[in-house]
């Protein structure tokens, strides 16, 4: 599934490079307040430029190598989409006139639960990178305007309740 969603993504940047469709897919309050609530979804696959894109498919590449196997494709997917809604509605909360989109609210759930997860198997995210990838995107998420905050803390927040629930050992 992976390979898919990053595939998804690629397509629909460069079609919305082709046709400036931004405002076709991008979230904000007043699209979701006329009903669009198709947004929440296709916002996900919206990408301001090719570093956005980039580095989104890059982090999704690396998480999805890691969760995937583990995981299994349908809970994978489930957790991505998942995380992508509350990445969405973080956006509408904190940021509620912005046009937001990007993968990056689906892709920090997936760094948050996989940290969690780690943690839950006795392992420090710190010393496999998770963590301090996770950190050092929150960093640039608070360093760098422009950047939706409200999308990268909501999927974040959603990954980690997720992950708490969906990645919990078994033999414990």
């Amino acid at each position: 599934m992976t390979r898919t969603i990053i595939a998804i993504n690629f397509v629909m940047y460069l079609w919305t490079v082709a046709g400036h469709h931004d405002y076709d897919l991008g979230l904000a309050k007043s699209f979701i307040d006329n009903g669009e609530y198709y947004r929440i979804i296709t916002s996900g696959f919206l990408h301001f430029s090719v570093l956005h894109v980039g580095m989104n498919m890059f982090l999704l590449w690396q998480l999805g190598q890691l969760l995937e196997p583990a995981m299994g494709r349908a809970r994978f997917t489930s957790l991505y989409f998942i995380c992508m809604i509350g990445g969405a509605i973080g956006a509408l909360l904190l940021e509620p006139n912005a046009l937001t989109g990007g993968a990056s609210g689906a892709v920090f759930g997936l760094m948050a639960a996989a940290a969690v997860g780690l943690h839950q198997r006795g392992v420090n995210p710190f010393r496999t990178g998770i963590g301090t990838t996770l950190i050092l995107n929150l960093v640039i998420t608070f360093a760098i305007p422009g950047i939706s905050i409200g999308g990268h803390l909501g999927g974040a927040l959603t990954g980690a309740a997720l992950g708490y629930v969906m990645l919990k050992p078994r033999w414990r």
